[in-house]
């Protein structure tokens, strides 16, 4: 019977070890596809464009928008970009001259952060779970 318990135990552990590999593997996979990539700075342009909203116009991004505002919202992206600002820079410059409501985004400070990590959290509580309760089977 101990080889028994103890076969068991070890096909238990296994079993977890692969969900971890897995859950692993998904968070690998997750943070891969999420990360930014390396972009010429047109491309940083009409990306970092699209996460400003307008200041004149209502739910529409500079990149959309062709009122006076947001063009020179646009000429300073451009001009931020040209000067070797990183993405965050750049937004964290325009949110001081514009406010918080100027990112369609949530902003990466304060609430911002915890907005943006909830769903991470809530992946990590459910994998964690998953692992408890397979474990006291």
């Amino acid at each position: 019977m101990s080889t028994s318990t103890s076969l068991r135990s070890a096909t238990l552990r296994l079993g977890s070890f692969r969900l971890w590999l897995v859950v692993l593997a998904a968070v690998v996979a997750l943070v891969v596809v999420t990360a930014p990539s390396t972009s010429s700075n047109t491309q940083r342009v009409s990306h970092l464009e699209s996460l400003v909203k307008c200041p004149s116009c209502q739910d529409l991004s500079v990149a959309q928008s062709t009122s006076s505002s947001a063009l020179a919202v646009r000429h300073e992206i451009v001009t931020l970009v040209a000067a070797g600002d990183s993405d965050s820079q750049i937004l964290t410059t325009i949110e001081d001259a514009y406010g918080p409501t100027i990112l369609l985004s949530p902003s990466t400070a304060g609430l911002g952060t915890v907005c943006g990590c909830s769903p991470r959290a809530v992946f990590v509580g459910l994998g964690t779970t998953v692992v408890v309760l397979r474990r006291r089977r």
